[in-house]
């Protein structure tokens, strides 16, 4: 399984955390986190179907064992780039996440293994999002949104959805609303606004992110 163009690993990629996300896995979905044209995007993909790695059923894209294979291995690489970089490197969250997209793609076995060691196989990349085929059992969650005034919460986990929304890490991390930091509903608005307090500084998270935003109770 060896030896796949990035471009492969990429497109895998984006289908196996669309799906995560539950994100309706269409080709405008693919083309809106991949940043590419609609063209592109179908060219691409009847690629992958002529490769066996996906197959299309009612329009959805979905993968074949094999594209999932390659999926969970650029996702894993990925992640556990993602916690090298913050954890035993120190770069913020926006720049481990841009460095971590080239690492997925030239991390061998033998150096996965060995930044698994290093990190004390963590379950999780530092948004919370789990590494796949590590240990990671699912905390219960829901959405900050959900939760009524004066709630305390735990930050659980950042979905990769916000984390391809422009400025979104940085703001999160500039507010520590990391995972296993609390915090306290202060307010919600009509507008669907949740003001928070989270290390003794009150911010305002808009609804795009409230409701995507996954905290234990």
């Amino acid at each position: 399984m060896e030896g796949y163009h990035p471009a492969v690993e990429e497109y895998t990629e984006a289908i196996y955390e669309l799906r995560e996300d539950s994100v309706k896995v269409i080709q405008a979905r693919l083309a809106e986190r991949l940043d590419v044209s609609r063209p592109a995007v179908s060219e691409m993909i009847r690629r992958l179907q002529t490769d066996g790695l996906v197959h299309i059923e009612k329009g959805r894209i979905h993968l074949t064992p094999e594209g999932e294979h390659i999926a969970e291995r650029t996702v894993r690489r990925h992640r556990l780039a993602e916690r090298f970089l913050t954890d035993i490197l120190g770069l913020s969250w926006a720049q481990a996440h841009v460095e971590a997209g080239q690492w997925e793609h030239v991390i061998s076995d033998d150096v996965e293994q060995a930044m698994l060691v290093k990190l004390g196989h963590p379950t999780t990349c530092p948004h919370g999002n789990p590494i796949p085929g590590s240990e990671y059992i699912a905390p219960d969650t829901v959405v900050l949104a959900d939760l009524p005034s004066e709630s305390g919460f735990v930050v659980s986990r950042i979905p990769e959805e916000l984390e391809f929304t422009r400025g979104m890490l940085e703001f999160l991390e500039e507010n520590s609303l990391t995972p296993g930091n609390s915090g306290r509903v202060v307010a919600t608005s009509p507008e669907g606004t949740t003001t928070v307090e989270v290390g003794g500084r009150t911010v305002g998270i808009g609804p795009f992110a409230s409701h995507r935003i996954l905290v234990t109770t």
